[in-house]
């Protein structure tokens, strides 16, 4: 029979949040639910609430969680009751053409869970991402679900499921960056802090922190940032280019999403070294680049969707290496908060003044 649970629900576009009674239904064929154990609260949720994604409000907000599968529907053998898994918001077919040619990471047909979950009086909510995790219990498809250690503790491996994995992957998955590079990273929140401590792990040999906050360049070098640069004091290209001889980085990654910092991204690049933009753009946004810059610096201009990341293949060796102590999820954590404190959490968010606030649900630990 369908669960009754209290959930964060964006009513309309720009108005605070509610805790709302949510209806999840038992899962069908294809389809699981999970308990939520804890849910990070990403920039991706404000812009729902603000009406940046789409219109289709009511919105079940929250898709950065782990939890523990509670029922199955027909057909799921990929997770069983009892399964402790993170969730992600690229669930792969494998049988579009991306998935046909060894590309899963770009699958164009994507799984959701196929029911509505609801709130009491009928009315359907679009969940977050596919996912809505803002919720005691969430009804996803069971490719959303990737198992991982249960070692883990659920407010570290729940940020898997989008701004680490974003910002890992654009380094080492979209930037190929490699032992001994240089990378300078644009924007220092969660997603770029995730791709300088990416970089680290890679062995990447200067990793240049660029932001406007020292707050955040602080929390950077926490990361594996060996130079820091604040562009509102300093030109950062011309600083990037004097920490690497002249030349420039063999990757810059735009975290921002602006067309100033692609630019100076852009600029900041040695010849033939890549940019990759992670960082989400306006849609009204446009650029424009000397095209014969374009040309004549030759390498690779990129975008980074999800950290081009397979979450069967990147979450649970992710989470090995956080198990092993090589790689400090818990330092992305600024604070843990009750489901009644998502609100607020989006005003620290927009402040600066958190990395990352993570939902913890009663019971589930931290």
């Amino acid at each position: 029979m369908p669960y009754e649970v209290k959930g964060v629900v964006a009513l309309s576009k720009g108005a605070p949040v509610t805790i709302e009674t949510i209806i999840v239904p038992d899962p069908g064929p294809g389809e699981a639910v999970v308990d939520v154990q804890a849910c990070g609260v990403c920039h991706t949720d404000l812009h729902y609430r603000e009406g940046g994604i789409n219109d289709e409000f009511p919105f079940l907000l929250g898709h950065e969680a782990a939890g523990v599968v509670s029922a199955v529907g027909e057909g799921v053998t990929n997770v069983a009751v009892g399964d402790y898994v993170v969730l992600n918001w690229r669930a792969v077919c494998g049988e579009c053409r991306a998935c046909a040619k060894g590309k899963p990471w770009y699958c164009f047909n994507t799984h959701n869970a196929a029911q509505k979950m609801t709130l009491a009086d009928g009315t359907e909510l679009s969940p977050a991402l596919g996912i809505g995790a803002f919720a005691e219990k969430t009804l996803v498809h069971s490719g959303q679900c990737t198992k991982v250690d249960p070692a883990a503790k659920p407010t570290a491996a729940g940020l898997l499921g989008c701004a680490v994995m974003a910002g890992v992957g654009a380094a080492i998955n979209t930037g190929g960056v490699g032992r001994g590079d240089s990378v300078a990273v644009f924007g220092c929140g969660g997603v770029g802090d995730a791709a300088i401590a990416g970089s680290r792990l890679a062995g990447a040999g200067t990793i240049i922190a660029v932001d406007i906050d020292d707050r955040k360049l602080e929390w950077a070098k926490g990361m594996g940032a060996t130079h820091t640069v604040n562009s509102k004091e300093t030109d950062p290209v011309e600083a990037i280019k004097a920490l690497t001889g002249g030349f420039g980085v063999d990757v810059a990654i735009d975290a921002v999403g602006h067309p100033a910092v692609y630019e100076q991204a852009f600029n900041a690049r040695d010849l033939a070294g890549t940019v990759v933009l992670v960082g989400v753009p306006n849609p009204a946004m446009t650029i424009e680049l000397p095209l014969i810059e374009v040309f004549g610096r030759g390498g690779a201009l990129k975008s980074s969707w999800y950290g081009d990341c397979l979450p069967s293949r990147d979450f649970p060796m992710l989470i090995d290496l956080y198990l092993q102590g090589r790689f400090d999820l818990d330092a992305f954590v600024s604070e843990t908060i009750g489901l009644d404190e998502v609100e607020a959490a989006f005003d620290k968010m927009h402040a600066g003044d958190v990395l990352r606030s993570v939902v913890v649900f009663e019971g589930a630990g931290s």
